[in-house]
């Protein structure tokens, strides 16, 4: 199959999978770490020191979804236009994450060291926010347009966001608290 063709299929795969969900909310037993990480461009005429991490974290991201023992529930990918990229992941906890950033098998350790060599020209800023969650301190809903986030992170439930559940307040402190007008 060409390479057209294989990209054809997997963004009719990508579309059929984007239905709308009702309205549900994630569902988790266990805590889970939210990991944020990015990059800002801060000379973009310094191509040479940015792109090599713009470029090195996705192949980051693809390696550790390779890996079903690293402890990545998910990640996605966002754009801070005009000057910045960035991920938000969910781990297993912490410490697969920092397993993860240590291990010179894996690129981030190499990558790293790249950054930090070069890092005192300014050309490019690195930033991450690391949130350990409790089970119970989390709520999210996906109300008429497919889960994101933790909604489709590895060993999360999709579960109706109804009754007392179908609000902030309920799904995350147990309360009755009725929404106006279906909102």
């Amino acid at each position: 199959m060409s390479r057209l063709g294989r990209l054809l299929d997997r963004v009719r795969s990508r579309l059929g999978r984007d239905r709308h969900t009702g309205r549900v909310h994630a569902d988790r037993d266990e805590s889970f770490v939210v990991f944020l990480i990015g990059m800002r461009i801060n000379a973009f005429w310094k191509v040479h020191r940015w792109l090599p991490v713009f470029l090195v974290a996705p192949r980051m991201v693809r390696e550790l979804r390779a890996d079903d023992d690293a402890g990545l529930l998910g990640s996605w990918t966002f754009l801070s236009p005009p000057r910045g990229i960035g991920f938000v992941q969910y781990w297993e906890d912490f410490e697969s994450l920092r397993a993860y950033a240590r291990d010179s098998d894996h690129l981030h350790l190499g990558a790293w060291d790249d950054y930090a060599r070069q890092s005192e020209t300014g050309a490019v800023g690195i930033w991450h926010e690391t949130y350990r969650v409790d089970a119970d301190s989390y709520e999210t809903v996906y109300n008429n347009g497919p889960p994101r986030g933790l909604g489709v992170a590895a060993g999360t439930d999709l579960v109706a966001a109804s009754g007392r559940e179908r609000s902030a307040a309920g799904r995350l402190d147990g309360e009755d608290d009725p929404l106006p007008r279906d909102a």
